[in-house]
């Protein structure tokens, strides 16, 4: 787009221009050329398929805290490819607070089972132990000096939640027979409540203990059981009922309580961002990552709580949110109550006219403009191999609003230079930040050939280069980068990096030895990005 068409199209009538130093621009110039390429004003790195963390210059990094770190005196270890990252200030400048989630584990490198090496060996129930304590999400406490952020590995206020610990279920009625579910799985994105809670949320729930599906045979709804379809199947030792898992989990931070949010309906939640309304409600937007699920909306009914409120899906083609609930007409009978309906969200969905996406997945809102920005990753069936972000508009800007307007904000290709969009996020100068997530399968492979490894972009949102994707980081191999969040002073940006090395088969042999190099076995980590140059674009 010309610019002036494509700044009216964000909706911003000013521009709030960054540029970048000449001190960067010199020391693109000297950087060798394979690892750079010019686009506009700012430098950005060309594509790689190095077992390395790239950045460009007028950036560093430094490695946080990295898989089986001890966090505290108790003995709890850092769990196994870390994902969301949410920042929480602390009592003073010097003191924040870092959650983290762990979506899943690589059986290899944590137990030891690999299925493909030994066909017909059954995991243990010990392996299985051994991986559940190595999911859920970390609490952390930060420290800054003059080198930046550090993790205090003493503080008593670091803690873990895993596979094993009880939650209640926020539920109308038990669900199947419990209202406690045994800890979290598939631990992928979330958000932050205005009240100081984390949401951590549950996404490919069905690889760990199952999954359900119902049919009706005449006035009889009858429940089926499936197999966890991973390697995972804790489910053969520990038979948790499948609608246990599939929600946001609320975690308070200074009680260290758990509890599932119902509510918010179940599927495969990639995250939640939580928007306030005038009225000091709260709205929570959130992506179902499978292929051809929605993008839903949850208005919570009053102030401090999200308990309780409706739960509503897009309807991009009307332009409208469709409420899942037994008020609406085209779902009264359907379903013998509202935990019922809840339990089968993604079939609510669809019966009352939800559209199908490209996997929605991480969910932003733009500052200037309040606009809700939304990953959709790819959708290869449909010939978009290399997804797009796309942009909702609610009417007067308003969260609780039931109409919305929609479009293609970027797709995903070789003429803009990133493929299958994930998380995202925005600076205080409202510029976006977004990590991509192609398949480790995939990388370097067909169609994805030209992106090599996976990255971290800066999209700039006024200025000259608005709307071009300039890439920041390259990860290692096999990796995706995940999770990315600021500092309150937008100096620091913290970041996951996830599963280096995901196709080793042979622990003698790993496909990725970062981040300790040599021959040492690969780890994610969370690592703290800082420098001259961020500080110029974000504070």
């Amino acid at each position: 787009m010309e610019r002036r068409l494509f700044l009216q199209f964000m909706g911003r009538s000013t521009l709030l221009a960054s540029l970048i130093g000449s001190e960067f621009l010199l020391q693109a110039c000297t950087t060798a050329e394979k690892h750079l390429q010019t686009k506009g004003a700012f430098p950005s790195l060309a594509p790689n398929m190095d077992d390395t963390f790239d950045l460009v210059p007028g950036l560093k990094s430094e490695v946080l805290i990295k898989w089986q770190d001890v966090i505290n005196s108790e003995g709890e270890f850092f769990g196994s490819n870390n994902d969301f990252l949410a920042f929480l200030p602390g009592e003073n400048d010097k003191e924040a607070f870092l959650w983290v989630n762990h979506e899943y584990v690589h059986p290899l490198f944590v137990s030891g089972y690999h299925p493909e090496s030994n066909p017909g060996v059954r995991k243990t129930r010990a392996q299985a132990d051994i991986e559940r304590k190595n999911v859920g999400g970390s609490f952390l406490r930060l420290q800054k000096n003059e080198n930046g952020w550090k993790v205090d590995f003493k503080s008593t206020r670091n803690f873990r939640v895993d596979a094993t610990t009880p939650m209640p279920l926020i539920t109308d009625r038990p669900i199947e027979n419990s209202e406690t579910a045994i800890g979290m799985t598939g631990n992928c994105s979330g958000g932050k409540t205005p009240w100081g809670t984390i949401l951590t949320c549950e996404e490919n729930f069905q690889d760990f203990f199952g999954n359900v599906k119902f049919s009706k045979k005449g006035d009889t709804t009858k429940r089926h059981v499936i197999a966890a379809s991973s390697p995972m199947a804790w489910d053969d030792f520990y038979p948790h009922a499948p609608e246990h898992y599939g929600w946001v989990v609320e975690v308070n931070p200074k009680t260290r309580e758990c509890k599932k949010l119902t509510a918010l309906g179940r599927f495969s939640h990639e995250g939640a961002l939580v928007v306030e309304a005038a009225d000091g409600r709260c709205v929570v937007y959130m992506g179902d990552d499978s292929q051809d699920e929605h993008f839903y909306k949850f208005i919570a009914d009053k102030k401090g709580s999200l308990e309780k409120g409706k739960l509503y899906v897009a309807n991009t083609s009307a332009g409208r949110w469709e409420l899942l609930s037994l008020e609406n007409p085209k779902l009264k009978g359907l379903f013998k109550d509202q935990t019922e309906l809840l339990v089968r969200t993604r079939e609510a969905a669809r019966l009352v006219g939800g559209t199908p996406l490209d996997r929605p997945e991480g969910a932003a809102q733009d500052p200037v403009t309040k606009s809700i920005f939304l990953n959709c990753t790819m959708n290869k069936s449909a010939n978009r191999p290399f997804g797009s972000i796309m942009k909702f508009t609610e009417t007067l800007r308003d969260p609780c609003s039931l109409t919305f307007t929609s479009e293609v904000f970027l797709n995903g290709g070789e003429l803009t230079g990133f493929a299958c969009p994930d998380n995202l996020c925005f600076d205080k100068k409202g510029n976006l930040w977004m990590t991509n997530d192609v398949a480790d399968y995939d990388l370097g492979q067909g169609e994805y050939k030209p992106f090599g490894n996976n990255g971290l972009f800066y999209i700039p949102l006024s200025g000259p280069d608005a709307g071009k994707a300039f890439r920041f980081a390259v990860a290692p191999k096999e990796a995706e980068l995940t999770g990315p969040c600021f500092s309150e002073d937008g100096k620091t940006l913290f970041l996951s990096v996830q599963h280096p090395g995901a196709n080793t088969d042979d622990l003698k042999n790993p496909t990725s030895h970062w981040p300790e190099g040599g021959k040492s076995t690969p780890r994610s980590a969370v690592v703290a990005i800082s420098g001259p140059l961020l500080e110029s674009l974000t504070s």
